[in-house]
């Protein structure tokens, strides 16, 4: 089995890690119902999306 000729260094590693986190989604209010809404997502309370009126959303 063929071993490395040299160890990677610890900042080369690191540099290639330094992407691998999640970031949170965005969160906005929906100009309906102003409740919180994913960013370019249709509202999953009222079921707008750009003023217009995209899902029939179910009475609670």
């Amino acid at each position: 089995m063929p071993v490395p000729r040299r160890r990677k260094s610890h900042a080369r590693s690191r540099t290639r890690k330094a992407h691998d986190f999640l970031t949170a989604g965005r969160a906005v209010t929906c100009p309906q119902c102003q409740s919180p809404m994913r960013l370019h997502r249709v509202c999953m309370e009222c079921g707008y999306y750009m003023h217009k009126p995209v899902i029939e959303v179910q009475e609670k």
